[in-house]
């Protein structure tokens, strides 16, 4: 066994981690990085980076079937499903070496490979290698959550941590248990790749953190691609019969229905990884939430922090980067903790179309008893969007009632968490709704829905008296 003392000792190297590693090191902190799994974490691997290139290849897919709207003959698509997974992997492959332990011993951190456990709050141990360290980095990701459904072990099932490389034959049939943004965003592709997909969803509407028009327009699109919706359903039970896989769904009446399917995608949620790392011994105190921080992503041991979807309530791969950030800085200055400004979150759903989102909703606004304006601006009135076929959607902005004071956006449009960016912007600088009706955007592009719906504020204000004003001005000017 050997000793070494470190500045930092970061345990897990999904982007969290890896930002907080490389930020350490690039000041001149000397760091070790473990990491029990695959470098890059739930991102790279199993989340944002294959799921977004097996997008990619169905969104073409679409487009050609589709070929008509563009003035092309009408065709249908060729392809293997062998060969759309091999292009995502392949994809996935050319952004590894950004996260690979030889870049990173490159840049001087010592990585271990294995899994983690506190000694004490000072000490870790990982194989025959025990660390110490100034300050200690909890970035331990999380995983998918299973629900306690009888026989679903037993018929075996994929979540997205299996399902990019272990699917390796297109199933028929395709049921997926979960409706938020992973149920989806890979429902919708699967779909398109000739699948019949099948979504059980708990609640009545999926995307439930979403507005209901907001959700409507991706219901829709799913079963315009072929996907059956079960919303207000459960699964009661799962079993093996005649080759098949046998859902048995309450759809909310009492009465099971059952669903045959091939193969099955659990989509139900996160939870965060704790389990061995034994942080009863470092005196952590954590929940089935994950890890308990204060505003400065301190644990309650303050040389220790811990960052990403460890923590939560946002497990967004920008978040982790944002957590990483502000854990570099607060252990570089510790007498000048910063908070982390976690108060303006974007994020995206990527389904076509894309539900992009910050701030409040109509939905939360209401629960929260706030008075509001709303503005609203169908996609189908943008120039760029009707030369390109994509006018499925809309932009809606929430004002604090009666100001330009953004409280919320919410954009359901192709590229829509691009056309996002403007608005987080905005309210990260105090900017109104007018400043951005008065800021220049190319023509024709798809952010004129931003200046769009900014005009439709400015036309509110045009009331009966300011219009008789203005008449007389114009009265007057003609004299």
């Amino acid at each position: 066994m050997r000793s070494t003392i470190y500045n930092v000792v970061v345990i897990g190297a999904g982007t969290a981690g890896l930002v907080t590693a490389a930020g350490t090191r690039g000041l001149g902190g000397r760091v070790a990085l473990i990491e029990r799994g695959e470098m890059g974490g739930e991102c790279l691997n199993t989340g944002c980076v294959p799921s977004k290139a097996l997008i990619s290849s169905t969104r073409l897919i679409d487009h050609i079937r589709r070929a008509e709207e563009w003035g092309l003959d009408s065709t249908t698509p060729t392809f293997r499903f062998e060969g759309v997974m091999a292009r995502m992997r392949e994809r996935r492959a050319a952004l590894a070496p950004n996260d690979s332990q030889e870049r990173f011993e490159k840049l001087g951190i010592d990585v271990f490979r294995g899994p983690a456990k506190f000694l004490s709050p000072h000490e870790v141990r990982v194989g025959t290698a025990t660390l110490k360290a100034r300050n200690f980095v909890i970035a331990t990701g999380s995983r998918p959550s299973v629900p306690p459904i009888e026989g679903l072990e037993g018929v075996g099932f994929f979540t997205n941590e299996t399902v990019f490389d272990k699917l390796v034959e297109r199933p028929d049939r395709l049921a997926i248990l979960g409706g938020g943004p992973i149920g989806c965003e890979l429902g919708q592709a699967f779909a398109r790749l000739g699948i019949r997909v099948t979504i059980v969803q708990r609640s009545p509407q999926i995307l439930e953190k979403e507005d209901p028009d907001a959700a409507g327009v991706v219901r829709r699109q799913l079963e315009a691609d072929g996907a059956t919706i079960l919303a207000g359903a459960s699964v009661r039970a799962t079993a093996s019969k005649n080759g098949s896989i046998v859902l048995s769904i309450d759809g909310g009446d009492g009465e099971d229905r059952p669903v045959p399917c091939d193969a099955v995608l659990v989509a139900a949620g996160r939870a965060p990884n704790v389990e061995g790392l034994d942080l009863e011994s470092a005196g952590v105190r954590y929940s089935k939430d994950g890890v308990t921080v204060n505003r400065h992503l301190q644990t309650s041991q303050s040389h220790i922090y811990a960052a990403g979807d460890v923590v939560g309530p946002y497990r967004f791969t920008h978040v982790a980067d944002l957590h990483a950030r502000t854990v570099v800085r607060n252990i570089l200055f510790p007498w000048l903790q910063a908070k982390c400004d976690d108060a303006i979150v974007p994020w995206c759903t990527y389904t076509s179309p894309e539900v992009a989102r910050v701030g409040w909703n109509e939905t939360d606004a209401r629960a929260k008893g706030i008075e509001y304006d709303v503005f609203t601006q169908p996609v189908a009135e943008i120039d760029r969007a009707v030369l390109e076929s994509e006018e499925i959607g809309f932009a809606k902005v929430l004002t604090r009632k009666g100001t330009d004071r953004i409280l919320g956006v919410t954009i359901v449009s192709e590229r829509a968490g691009d056309l996002l960016a403007e608005f987080v912007l905005a309210m990260k600088t105090g900017t109104g709704l007018s400043g951005i009706g008065r800021t220049i955007h190319s023509y024709p592009t798809f952010s004129e829905i931003a200046r769009k719906v900014a005009d439709q504020r400015q036309k509110t204000r045009l009331t009966p008296v300011a219009k008789k004003i203005f008449g007389f001005l114009y009265a007057f000017n003609r004299r």
